[in-house]
């Protein structure tokens, strides 16, 4: 199922990542590129909601789109944290944390497949959590004004993306202790 509509969606999340990237790059203001970079983020981002929702409604889930959907995230929010961290709008320290998580976490997901135990790190409340903190994050950082002339959204993406390297840390934490049991008896 390579093209099923909730498939194109989560290719589409892919496909945003030189687009949002590119919009630094073009020879118009600053206040201009940050809006337009915070509503292709916004609008991508949208798709990872609705390309479950479809997936589900229309009867069109697998097991390539399952797959699919975790990496166009992480995709996603990785490219979108090194923009921030070269806009100098995110703690390179704070990058690291997430994008360090994600890889450690895609590993332990992979190999707790291998050994027929994948249940024990199956997506958990707290994931969940943390990635709709950086979606929330992510675009405020972006964006790096004042929205609606009152919110300071940098000192608000500032915030939450601390919060969600803290949610980035503990989820990790969580999945590991899941995870341990499996681990030793495979390593006995």
């Amino acid at each position: 199922m390579f093209f099923t509509l909730p498939t194109l969606l989560t290719w589409a999340r892919i496909v945003a990542i030189p687009l949002i990237v590119g919009v630094f790059y073009l020879p118009i203001d600053a206040a201009t590129r940050n809006l337009i970079a915070t509503v292709m983020f916004v609008v991508f981002a949208l798709t990872d909601w609705a390309d479950g929702y479809l997936a589900r409604k229309l009867n069109q889930t697998s097991s390539f789109g399952a797959f699919l959907d975790p990496v166009a995230d992480k995709f996603l929010v990785c490219a979108s944290l090194l923009v921030l961290v070269d806009l100098d709008r995110a703690d390179v320290f704070v990058a690291l944390l997430i994008i360090g998580r994600e890889i450690a976490i895609s590993a332990l997901r992979e190999w707790m497949a291998q050994i027929g135990a994948s249940r024990s790190v199956a997506v958990h409340m707290l994931g969940k959590v943390k990635t709709t903190v950086q979606m929330v994050a992510i675009p405020f950082l972006l964006y790096d004004g004042a929205l609606f002339g009152v919110i300071d959204t940098r000192i608000w993406g500032t915030g939450l993306i601390w919060i969600s390297a803290v949610l980035t840390v503990w989820s990790m934490v969580y999945y590991l202790r899941k995870a341990l049991p499996e681990i030793r008896a495979k390593v006995k």
